[in-house]
């Protein structure tokens, strides 16, 4: 091996320039190729996580010693194909909307391409934090520009290593991103290094990478584990979760409706048996504008009374002449409602950005508007064991994948999470695992149990430390577009807020900060 890699450089300087311009671009192509391949093998469905951890290595290795612009190519042709592989699913809803959305998402690789050539002329310790903290900071503000596309982070790559991801208790999915591009940096630093480590000790210089792996490890273990389960104040709920499997032409179709209602009561009925403090049906299950049609929804309250069970399903309401996504919740003494309005739509999807001003917008996604809500409503159910109500908060639809608004219902005082969706939209694709995996970091982000209920799928429950459980599956296992219900006790443990709850997003400012510091310092030194 040793005298083929140096026989190599002998062979390519004695091609001639343009074949060897040839042989190098062929590389560099080939290297991105494979890096979007094993980055998109570490998500849903593949799930082989172990792959993210030098998914970003080849792509890494194409872009040394390249100028800007050829860095910034051959990123955004990385990028390009990794956002295909990822959310390939939304052709079923737009083609034109997106390539769109690849190619912006794609500008992300482009731009950390531009930056890490530079980057990684710096001095080995600087590489090796400069580099993940670089790739954050473009996760973050992808999250956020433009409404946010926080979809695909690369720690979320991870949601089934659960001893890794219970760092984002302190960190956020952010740290379990920077860990796994940490790994990335470091093994390509040991590549392209290697007689420069081999000079100054090869287990000095990468005490720090092997550092983090051990303590993130050991708080791991020690939080599945070790950590107190505060039984002294646990409370038990029962929840029972149904999946109707409403195929997404039926949804608002006329005929359908009666045919949609009696599904979700028969499923209602069957779970009923178990008991449950509470039933929970997915987004928008009710076929009807609630104020327009409420002969569907008395049908319901009907069923809410006489079981004596609280409900809680999604509908499109009406407050005005405004509509809105809702979150409804039946109170089964008297019939009373409490609602809540998504406060986070989605951009082509709920509502047409500018659609005013650039009517043509329209064309790429024929979407009605849906107005936004304005309150952070906290639900409530009475517990048999307890004297005391139990609280809860309702994510709608993609709402789960904004930590911020999981964080805020946390801190007024929601004692878990109910993430009601409709994936059908995607057909049988990884898009509803790809949004598990948002459900997934919630939980172990803010500690509680995150119980998620979706039309087609992903309907299950998540356990404040990530693990998913009690999933509807028919008998081959299969967990989307089967239907069923899912019923679990879970346990309400009013422990303290966990750091992220309290503190957020401080991780992505500490990244910013040491970038800011990297980039600047060692042209400092050379004034």
């Amino acid at each position: 091996m040793k005298s083929v890699t140096q026989s190599l450089p002998r062979f390519l300087s004695g091609l001639p320039s343009v074949a060897r311009h040839q042989v190098t671009g062929f590389k560099d192509f080939f290297l991105c190729i494979v890096a979007s391949i094993l980055l998109i093998l570490s998500f849903p469905r593949f799930n082989i996580w172990l792959f993210a951890w030098f998914g970003f290595m080849p792509l890494l290795l194409a872009l040394e010693g390249k100028s800007k612009s050829r860095a910034f190519l051959l990123s955004y042709l990385c990028g390009f194909l990794f956002w295909w592989g990822i959310i390939y699913w939304l052709v079923h809803v737009t083609f034109l909307g997106t390539l769109i959305l690849v190619s912006y998402l794609a500008l992300y690789f482009g731009i950390f391409g531009l930056i890490i050539p530079s980057a990684c002329r710096r001095p080995f310790v600087i590489v090796l934090l400069l580099v993940p903290s670089v790739w954050v900071i473009l996760e973050y503000i992808r999250s956020h520009l433009f409404t946010g596309f926080p979809w695909a982070l690369l720690g979320y790559s991870q949601y089934l290593n659960l001893p890794v991801i219970q760092i984002a208790d302190i960190l956020g999915a952010w740290g379990v991103s920077f860990l796994v591009m940490l790994v990335n940096t470091a093994a390509y630093t040991m590549i392209t290094r290697l007689p420069e480590h081999q000079k100054a000790g090869l287990e000095q210089k990468y005490l720090f990478p092997i550092l983090a792996i051990v303590i993130v490890l050991f708080y791991g273990y020690y939080k599945l584990y070790l950590s107190p389960v505060y039984q002294c104040t646990s409370v038990p709920v029962s929840v029972s979760l149904i999946q109707g499997n409403i195929p997404q032409e039926l949804k608002w179709n006329p005929q359908a409706k009666d045919y949609i209602v009696d599904k979700y009561l028969k499923f209602s009925s069957l779970a009923a048996k178990d008991e449950p403090d509470l039933l929970v049906w997915p987004e928008a299950a009710l076929p009807a504008i609630l104020e327009e049609e409420p002969v569907y929804f008395e049908k319901i309250r009907d069923f809410v009374v006489k079981n004596k069970i609280s409900l809680l399903l999604g509908a499109v309401t009406r407050e005005g002449e405004a509509y809105h996504n809702s979150a409804i919740l039946i109170d089964p003494e008297k019939g009373g409602l409490t609602r809540y309005n998504k406060l986070h739509l989605v951009p082509f999807g709920e509502y047409i950005p500018l659609k005013k001003a650039l009517p043509f917008l329209e064309t790429v996604v024929p979407i009605g508007d849906i107005a936004p809500g304005k309150e952070y409503t906290i639900f409530k159910i009475p517990n048999p064991t307890s004297q005391v109500p139990n609280k809860f908060a309702v994510l709608i639809c993609f709402e789960d994948l904004f930590p911020e608004l999981s964080r805020k219902f946390r801190q007024q005082g929601a004692e878990f999470l109910i993430n009601i969706t409709n994936d059908a939209w995607y057909k049988k694709t990884s898009a509803a695992s790809q949004h598990l995996q948002a459900s997934v970091f919630r939980a172990v982000e803010n500690r509680v149990w995150l119980v998620r209920a979706a039309n087609t799928g992903v309907s299950g429950f998540i356990a404040p430390s990530g693990r998913i459980s009690s999933l509807v599956q028919d008998r081959d296992g299969r967990d989307i577009f089967v239907d069923g219900y899912s019923t679990r006790t879970i346990s309400i443990t009013r422990r303290p807020l966990s750091f992220y709850t309290l503190r957020g997003d401080v991780f992505p400012v500490v990244c910013f900060l040491f970038a800011l510091y990297g980039i600047i310092s060692p042209r400092k030194k050379k004034r």
